[in-house]
């Protein structure tokens, strides 16, 4: 069962990245960290569905996703890139399996960042962000979303990791154990979004690290 919600505003974050905030459902319900499927109300893309998280909370008076886009594929993410303001998007089921356990490091790589943005973001509303931190892996530095705001909100414990370039200040090459390493001072919970490879290498880091699957929040698509 979807529905229709008009969208808002569409700009883009980065390069490849669109803010989309659109109308919200008054029965919708969901958790930081959650997604939903959504296609585009448009003939012959309304049964098109992809699954975006929520990048807004729950208690605010609209939706948003921060999305990815692939031009070069000819599919949702690039048709997303036509609309505008007054088009309808349609909205799905909620589901997701990333929850917040407790303090921790968020490991995310690319369009991986969007739950850790609602649950971070939820955190300081709380004003429970604590000694979290977040290890955001990217090609380049114009990839990495909302840079400035997690800078301001996260400070020493935003770390950045650049494969493809070499800049002072960012850890430079793939996600390793060593690079994990440095950054783990007593934190239980490790959380992990991304590409399903991405995935599967950082959790074989952490049990070279000896980190439990008890202590491993991921997501499921």
């Amino acid at each position: 069962m979807t529905q229709a919600v008009k969208i808002k505003t569409i700009e883009h974050l980065t390069h490849d990245v669109l803010k989309i905030m659109a109308e919200k459902p008054k029965e919708l319900k969901f958790r930081p960290g959650q997604a939903v499927d959504v296609s585009i109300n448009k003939p012959g893309w309304e049964k098109e569905l992809r699954a975006f998280t929520f990048t807004s909370l729950p208690n605010e008076d609209f939706i948003e996703f921060n999305i990815k886009t692939y031009p070069a594929r000819k599919k949702v993410t690039n048709e997303l890139l036509s609309l505008q303001a007054g088009d309808e998007l349609l909205i799905g089921d909620v589901f997701g399996d990333i929850a917040y356990k407790g303090e921790g490091i968020f490991i995310a790589g690319g369009a991986g960042i969007t739950p850790f943005t609602a649950i971070l973001k939820y955190l300081d509303k709380q004003n429970q962000l604590g000694n979290n931190k977040l290890i955001f892996a990217n090609k380049t530095k114009s990839d990495i979303i909302l840079e400035d705001y997690f800078k301001k909100l996260l400070g020493k414990n935003f770390i950045n990791v650049l494969s493809e370039e070499k800049i002072e200040g960012y850890e430079q090459g793939f996600l390793t154990a060593e690079i994990i390493k440095k950054y783990i001072d007593g934190h239980p919970f490790f959380y992990l979004c991304g590409p399903p490879p991405m995935m599967e290498a950082v959790e074989k880091q952490l049990a070279s690290l000896g980190i439990t699957k008890d202590f491993i929040v991921r997501e499921a698509f």
